[in-house]
């Protein structure tokens, strides 16, 4: 991305991307870290076939997963569908001068999926807070309706 592609001095971009399904507390202090790093908080949710690809399939369809983010108070806008590698085209095209992503990335898949960022050094890595996930939930979940937990 050319210093030309960037917005105006003032009006930093970040960009994140997520899935967002069962939309907790994990992931409003994940868009409060990232929202810090710039003036607004760009969200890609990824689509169902993208997160099922790599992880499973949401409970939640994409269409609740963006009403929820675009409804978090740190997010300034959400991409519907957005793409699981980040190219200098989608960059640009979002004026996009940073990318935030947990520190849960090795450096191998951040260039994988993030490259022109890593390239021009606009990733930063936030530190991942507390042990709250999707997963976590749905564990949860399932030990209160197996009558395995006091919750």
């Amino acid at each position: 991305m050319d210093d030309a592609d960037l917005p105006p001095t003032g009006a930093s971009r970040v960009y994140v991307d997520m899935v967002g399904d069962l939309f907790h507390a994990g992931h409003v202090a994940f868009l409060r870290e990232a929202r810090r790093h710039g003036d607004r908080l760009v969200v890609g949710v990824l689509s169902d076939a993208t997160a099922a690809s790599y992880k499973r399939r949401p409970v939640m369809t994409l269409a609740e997963r963006v009403a929820v983010i675009a409804a978090c108070r740190y997010v300034d806008e959400v991409v519907e569908d957005a793409p699981f590698a980040v190219t200098a085209d989608f960059l640009r095209a979002h004026a996009i001068t940073t990318v935030v992503h947990g520190d849960d990335l090795s450096m191998e898949q951040a260039e994988a999926i993030y490259g022109p960022a890593v390239a021009s050094g606009r990733l930063v890595l936030v530190r991942r807070s507390g042990n709250l996930s999707t997963t976590e939930l749905i564990r949860r979940v399932r030990e209160s309706i197996d009558g395995t937990t006091g919750l």
